[in-house]
């Protein structure tokens, strides 16, 4: 997933700098406090509540931010008592940290949101430091296990992605997953059809096939820029490699697997197939046709499928390419929405619009406007809501397959996790495209990462 270019407040920088928010007496909840172990009383329907919901899809126009704000309607007309006042992040930034510092901005100015959407990197910064309320003690593991279910059920595989220390903070609410797409009409004309893109391996092959025909490399991987870390980690667990380890207490993305990833990808650029683009000049060639394949965030797929229609070229995809006689271990991108109140009638009217915001009827208009998977995936299947629209869409068919493999965007612990995750993109980028050695450039940044963890 991306994000639009915003404005830094200022006057917040230095105070955040200062301190976080836990720190200045804002605070996180402790998870041993016996406050935490209550459980908030369902808001009687007579009393009024007013709540803020902050959404960085309140800042994308057209789609995603007309959906948000038809949902958040059709919410308030079902709960007459609630009033929901969604606002876009209040600071900006070129990274989903961004959404963070708006948090702490507003925290700290006595003005926190009541409802968060937060990317999956900040989870544990949320349970530990932001502020964040843990969802399942607050309205009990019963009523979050209730939600989950239903009948459409949330996949398995993506209930838990919101827990941190076996708590859930975060109700997850929107995901991508990385797809590789490409132009079949630009293919085809080069006599390129049917390509095998299943591994890497026959993605070189491609690659090499349109450079040989057309004088220049034609393939963008967007997990290998600034901003591709949660599709990095997917291309580094599939060849058996680790960010982070499972207590989140190191770095360990200098490890083999990880190593072994990251000379894949250099592998394809000293071949020459590979552009060398940012994140956004990525996905602004590929709808123009400079690019005719990408593995990006399927969150474009509007986009790409919009560019296809305007350009006469038609728009396929696949599920991310796999090492040899390796299974892909696709990451997720997206967020979960995170109650940051401590007012308990504001508490629960935000769990009960958390709720219908991650209800089928939710996801019925999330999935079909903005294209994000539905996390009741059982919804595409029989007689569903979203099955005809699924059979009539095959360009969602490798997200919908991928989710059943999913694997979790890791966070790295803590205050420090975005200067982390940039120290692992910029070596990234340096040994793909750079000329810098994997080895010792990972090993070399997972050493500087892991002195930011133990600050």
């Amino acid at each position: 997933m991306y994000s639009t270019s915003r404005r830094w407040l200022a006057s917040a920088a230095a105070a955040i700098a200062v301190c976080s928010v836990a720190a200045c007496g804002l605070g996180s909840t402790s998870t041993s406090s016996s406050a935490n172990t209550s459980t908030i009383t369902p808001l009687d329907p007579n009393t009024k509540v007013d709540i803020s919901f902050e959404s960085y899809n309140l800042t994308q126009t057209g789609g995603w931010a007309d959906t948000i704000n038809g949902l958040i309607a059709t919410f308030e007309k079902q709960h007459p008592n609630i009033t929901v006042h969604g606002q876009p992040p209040s600071v900006t930034g070129s990274s989903s940290s961004s959404y963070v510092s708006s948090v702490q901005t507003e925290a700290l100015a006595g003005k926190a949101p009541d409802v968060a959407q937060l990317t999956f990197d900040a989870l544990g910064y949320a349970a530990t430091d932001l502020g964040a309320q843990p969802i399942s003690k607050l309205v009990g593991e019963k009523a979050v296990a209730d939600h989950f279910g239903g009948q459409y059920p949330f996949n398995a595989r993506a209930k838990t992605l919101g827990d941190w220390n076996s708590v859930t903070y975060g109700i997850p609410y929107v995901f991508s997953t990385p797809i590789l797409w490409y132009n079949a009409t630009a293919l085809a004309k080069l006599g390129i059809t049917n390509p095998d893109l299943s591994t890497w391996e026959g993605l070189e092959t491609v690659g090499r096939e349109i450079k040989e025909k057309t004088g220049k490399p034609a393939i963008t991987l967007s997990c290998t820029v600034t901003g591709g870390d949660w599709c990095m980690q997917g291309i580094i667990k599939s060849d058996g490699g680790s960010v982070v380890s499972a207590d989140h207490r190191d770095v360990t993305f200098g490890d083999d697997g990880s190593v072994g990833a990251v000379s894949e990808m250099r592998k394809l650029n000293d071949a020459g197939v590979l552009q060398n683009l940012g994140a956004t000049a990525q996905y602004t060639a590929f709808a123009k046709g400079d690019s005719l394949i990408q593995l990006q965030t399927s969150a474009l797929q509007s986009t790409f499928a919009k560019a296809a229609k305007a350009g006469g070229w038609e728009l396929k995809n696949t599920t991310m390419p796999a090492f040899a006689g390796k299974p892909t271990a696709p990451t997720n991108s997206g967020s979960a929405l995170f109650i940051m109140s401590k007012d308990p009638q504001k508490q629960a009217a935000a769990w009960e619009f958390i709720k219908f915001m991650t209800s089928p009827t939710a996801y019925e208009q999330i999935t079909t406007k903005i294209g994000y998977l539905p996390l009741r995936d059982s919804m595409t299947q029989g007689n569903g809501p979203l099955a005809a629209w699924a059979k009539s869409n095959p360009l969602v068919t490798p997200n919908l397959e991928q989710l059943q493999k999913l694997q979790p965007w890791d966070a790295y612990p803590g205050k420090n996790y975005a200067q982390i995750s940039k120290i692992f993109s910029d070596a990234v980028e340096s040994s793909v495209y750079y000329g810098k050695d994997p080895k010792a450039t990972m090993q070399a940044a997972q050493k500087q990462a892991q002195a930011l963890v133990t600050e």
